[in-house]
């Protein structure tokens, strides 16, 4: 057993699996804390190596291209703090460091694992249901259906389409941009029949707008990971064009007591329409999500 153990975490390698959990310091950034341990088969490193630096080195590990879903759905845009294949590493532990890098080196080379790009996810992602409150509302995923719940706060079209419920075999991919605190990000949920949608984040029913608290938001990649983790591999769906796709059958009637609650929807979206808040766009685009929900 190769294991280093510091204030960020611990790496423990077995010669199978390289055990990755979080630190419980307060300086481990919550989304750290939230997603737990991972544990990375040895089948899904591509590389392992120690960065000396004059304070505090770094252990890093590289995945190969496609054996992660959080990977694939944070698109390397996690910051430094809460990536979890990144370890800081005390001056005075660094020869222990280098140790675990080159039992791990070893381990690939007398396995021979290849470097090249997986055709399947080789770790589950983070495990559901899984919920987190964001600046824009709440968003679930209990490993069939996401529902996002609008907040008081989030715009006023998103809040007249009331709760958006998305089932997984609907989706054609999730995007995710983290709120860097300059910037705002979003969780977009994109549908095959929204996938040429132009709504800004703000205004789309199917995302989520990040703007408020950096480290709360940044939660939403959890809920982004674990949608990810149930689509189909993007080995499987380079160069679909889902234009010519079938639309899904419709859905069964609404009970009769949901007619009042249309009616007052769409109302609510003609007087937006009326008083200039929506676009044409907008308001054709808000009003379809209305009775595609219905």
């Amino acid at each position: 057993m190769a294991e280093i153990i510091q204030r960020d975490g611990t790496w423990a390698f077995d010669g199978t699996t390289v055990r990755i959990t979080p630190g419980l310091h307060r300086s481990v950034p919550l989304f750290r804390q939230t997603y737990g341990e991972i544990a990375v088969p040895l089948e899904a490193v591509a590389s392992i190596v120690f960065e000396p630096e004059r304070k505090r080195g770094r252990l890093r590990i590289g995945l190969r291209e496609g054996a992660d879903p959080l990977l694939h759905a944070t698109g390397g845009r996690l910051p430094e703090a809460a990536d979890p294949y990144r370890l800081a590493v005390d001056v005075d532990r660094a020869g222990v460091a280098e140790y675990v890098a080159e039992e791990i080196r070893q381990a690939l080379l007398l396995d021979q694992i290849p470097k090249e790009a997986t055709k399947t996810y080789l770790l589950p992602g983070p495990p559901v249901p899984v919920s987190v409150r964001s600046s824009d509302g709440m968003v679930s995923f209990d490993g069939t259906q996401v529902r996002i719940d609008w907040s008081d706060t989030s715009d006023r079209v998103k809040r007249a389409t009331g709760p958006r419920i998305i089932n997984v075999g609907d989706l054609v991919q999730v995007e995710w941009l983290p709120n860097s605190g300059h910037e705002d990000g979003f969780l977009r949920f994109v549908t095959r029949e929204t996938v040429f949608s132009k709504l800004p984040p703000e205004k789309d029913p199917y995302a989520l707008d990040l703007w408020g608290s950096t480290r709360r938001d940044l939660l939403t990649a959890l809920v982004a990971t674990a949608v990810t983790a149930r689509l189909p591999h993007p080995s499987t769906r380079t160069g679909v064009d889902y234009s010519d796709r079938p639309l899904p059958a419709a859905s069964v009637p609404p009970p009769a007591d949901h007619h009042d609650v249309l009616l007052r929807r769409l109302r609510e979206l003609g007087e937006l329409h009326r008083d200039g808040v929506l676009t044409d766009e907008e308001f054709a685009m808000t009003k379809a999500v209305v009775l595609r929900g219905f």
